[in-house]
């Protein structure tokens, strides 16, 4: 598997190496700067179990999860506007969904040690016509990819640090998730852990 070399899984495009360590390196700085306007915080399930994985939003609507449920919302929790979806990040969608509506989330997970995320659907969007853009940085993450419909044979391939990820066309609704990650397996992160920014229209 080479830098470039398109990758298709169940329908899902996997371009692997598709971000430059100095890429990955500014990414990272963004992200700081959102968290600092808008503080990760651990959803819970709508039966009132935390996730293993912490996050916030940048743009116009951040995605949350408690006991009323998945959706997106206008303000973080504590309050506050989301901030912007930084000009480096909007790069990526517009290289990697070019023609497609601006993103009007960026959805940031983080994954420490220990952390997953069970196969779900990313169906809380009005326009499945859209694509979702992912992009993976620090630890290299197991990434599961399913059926549109629950059950079924799964695939999955590690996703390392700079590599991007778009959900779309036929496959815009398959299950994904993420089983683990290799804790330590990459320095971009001090104390370890992976970042997914993940790009998504929303209305």
């Amino acid at each position: 598997m080479t830098k470039g070399e398109q990758i298709d899984l169940r329908g899902v495009s996997v371009y692997p190496g598709a971000l430059g360590p100095d890429e990955q390196a500014v990414l990272v700085e963004r992200v700081r700067e959102i968290a600092r306007a808008a503080p990760m915080f651990h959803p819970e399930t709508r039966w009132g179990k935390q996730m293993s994985v912490k996050m916030t939003s940048a743009g116009r609507f951040g995605w949350v999860s408690d006991r009323r449920g998945y959706r997106y919302e206008r303000a973080h929790p504590s309050g506050v506007d989301w901030p912007p979806i930084p000009a480096e990040i909007l790069a990526i969608w517009e290289k990697f969904a070019p023609g497609m509506r601006a993103p009007e989330c960026c959805l940031v997970n983080y994954y420490g040690e220990g952390a997953r995320m069970g196969l779900h659907q990313d169906r809380d969007e009005a326009d499945f016509s859209q694509p979702v853009v992912s992009v993976s940085l620090g630890d290299d993450g197991l990434f599961r990819v399913g059926n549109i419909e629950r059950g079924g044979k799964t695939e999955s391939i590690w996703l390392h640090s700079g590599d991007v990820v778009v959900i779309g066309g036929a496959a815009r609704l398959v299950h994904h998730g993420v089983d683990r990650i290799r804790f330590g397996s990459s320095a971009l992160l001090k104390g370890g852990g992976r970042i997914n920014l993940t790009l998504r229209v929303v209305t």
